[in-house]
């Protein structure tokens, strides 16, 4: 079996020897080559030139033997390409070129000029799509409706987005306006990746767990259920929501194929608890990658033993890799996973 079919295979549900492995964020600032390409090129321009974004996607993959390349890009070219831009803070974090908070900014939101305006991002995974060969598989990925909306109304990084919720509270039209703007967007954006040659798209939803449980529903799941819905039927979505584990039946019933789920969810039980029919990914802790292979090795052998009996399973930590991960606790990580049967 090709990693590209243990990988669909597993999104599928079905039993393996071992579950396949990839890891969010597996591509950047832990691995010297990407520093050193980060020091000729700033980080948009890097997402934005398709050789570039092809070659940070390779990288890992050069080191280390993950069963999917994920693409390099960010979540934020969906509101870049619906006309508001962003940029990075000298001091750090994010900041949008303006804040949604009128009618008249959200009508001039452009979700027909999207796939235009990210054909870069189809023209880098298709160049990694012939680097990789036809036996390893290719992630292509995008914000939830509302992990976007809520940078897009905040005009910046936060810790809780009060001014994202406080706009879902007080002005619900305007608040559904933006999110069906947002999802006819990220409709054409993922179709223009499937289009492009990828294997599977994660959707993540990273600021799921600043909402109350009670208000998930509205807020956020219900928008990215119909994203999942104007898919292709059987395409392989994995839906990844950050600190949503009270809403695991409902994720469940997303219409994804996989769940990815955080390091505070255990995954064995999450397992059970799911229809068969949906598979799960994750889990492990990120900063055990900034510890020692021995500790990586055992943590992440505990997992795989919590795991043995249940299908459809993906490897993967249970958030984005840290830049201070080290280079052997991941080939640690790349070890134990693949010599487990």
């Amino acid at each position: 079996m090709t990693p590209r079919e243990r990988l669909l295979a597993a999104c599928a549900g079905q039993p393996l020897d071992r579950p396949p492995l990839w890891i969010m964020r597996q591509a950047g600032r832990y691995l010297p080559e990407y520093r050193a390409l980060k020091a000729k090129h700033p980080f948009l321009e890097m997402v934005r030139t398709p050789e570039l974004a092809a070659e940070v996607t390779m990288q890992p993959l050069r080191r280390f033997p993950f069963d999917a390349a994920i693409t390099f890009s960010d979540i934020l070219v969906i509101p870049e390409a619906l006309g508001q831009g962003y940029r990075f803070k000298e001091e750090g974090g994010i900041a949008m070129d303006w804040r949604v908070e009128r009618w008249e900014q959200v009508e001039r939101l452009t979700p027909e000029l999207v796939p235009e305006r990210l054909r870069y991002v189809a023209d880098t995974q298709r160049l990694v799509r012939r680097l990789l060969g036809p036996d390893r598989a290719l992630l292509g990925f995008c914000g939830s409706p509302w992990t976007l909306a809520a940078y897009m109304i905040e005009g910046e990084g936060s810790d809780d987005f009060a001014r994202a919720k406080a706009l879902f509270y007080t002005d619900r039209p305007l608040f559904e306006k933006l999110m069906d703007r947002l999802v006819r967007a990220l409709i054409a954006y993922v179709r223009l990746q499937i289009e492009a040659g990828v294997d599977a798209v994660q959707i993540f939803d990273s600021w799921a767990g600043i909402l109350p449980a009670c208000e998930y529903e509205a807020a956020s799941l219900r928008w990215t259920r119909q994203l999942i819905a104007g898919l292709p039927a059987g395409f392989p979505i994995i839906l990844y929501a950050k600190g949503a584990a009270p809403s695991l039946a409902a994720l469940g019933a997303s219409g994804a194929a996989v769940l990815g789920l955080d390091w505070t969810v255990d995954l064995a039980a999450a397992r059970r608890a799911l229809p068969a029919a949906v598979a799960v990914q994750g889990n492990l802790d990120p900063v055990l990658l900034n510890t020692t292979p021995a500790a990586v090795a055992a943590s992440a052998t505990r997992l795989l033993e919590s795991m043995r009996g249940l299908p459809g399973h993906i490897f993967n930590l249970g958030h984005g890799i840290l830049p201070e991960a080290k280079i052997e606790c991941v080939d640690a990580l790349c070890k134990t996973v693949t010599a487990w049967r």
